[in-house]
């Protein structure tokens, strides 16, 4: 199973980011928000260091999220997983053998509700729930899907991070460089 040594899932919001996680000791990392004419090369550097990257396809720019995007970035891409909250994408990634992570929003009980049909659907590889900082729902949603737990979102201090651990979330993704290092030390310790 992916992540099983690697709790944390750090997330590169721009290029500088990107670049420190090519040196790190992480095997997966997570890319936000980079056009989509950067890709191919940012996959490329990946490769070359030996890490799986997981793309966030909801926040590529210049990316739309229908079929023909699910296609590129399956077909021509290839990254290790995409984070998505279409089902689509999940659905393409699934059939590609891409690791598929549904992206949850738990804003209220109706989007909870809206969220479990989808998953229903997508039965994705694994759920990241955000946000992250609401441990108590990570078993109850484990329960209810049978899928494991990713969280993200506010995560903001190593006590959340333990909290999300704690309470069953198979990994934490975080885009805070600081808790990055805090972490990827602490959990090596």
């Amino acid at each position: 199973m992916p992540f099983q040594k690697q709790k944390i899932l750090p997330a590169a919001r721009d290029i500088k980011s990107f670049e420190q996680l090519l040196q790190s000791d992480y095997e997966y990392i997570v890319l936000l928000e980079v056009h989509i004419s950067q890709l191919k090369n940012l996959r490329e550097l990946a490769n070359q260091h030996k890490k799986k990257l997981i793309i966030h396809a909801d926040l590529i720019q210049g990316l739309k999220t229908d079929n023909y995007a699910a296609d590129f970035l399956c077909n021509d891409i290839k990254p290790g997983g995409i984070i998505s909250t279409r089902s689509n994408m999940l659905l393409k990634a699934k059939a590609k053998g891409i690791i598929a992570i549904q992206r949850m929003f738990l804003l209220d009980t109706i989007a909870l509700e809206k969220s479990y049909s989808l998953i229903e659907t997508t039965q994705p590889d694994f759920i990241e729930m955000l946000p992250g900082v609401i441990p108590e729902l990570i078993s109850e949603v484990y329960e209810r899907t049978g899928i494991p737990i990713i969280n993200g979102g506010l995560i903001r201090t190593m006590l959340h991070v333990e909290e999300a651990l704690s309470a069953g979330t198979v990994a934490v993704t975080t885009s805070d460089k600081e808790l990055w290092e805090n972490i990827n030390n602490k959990l090596t310790d």
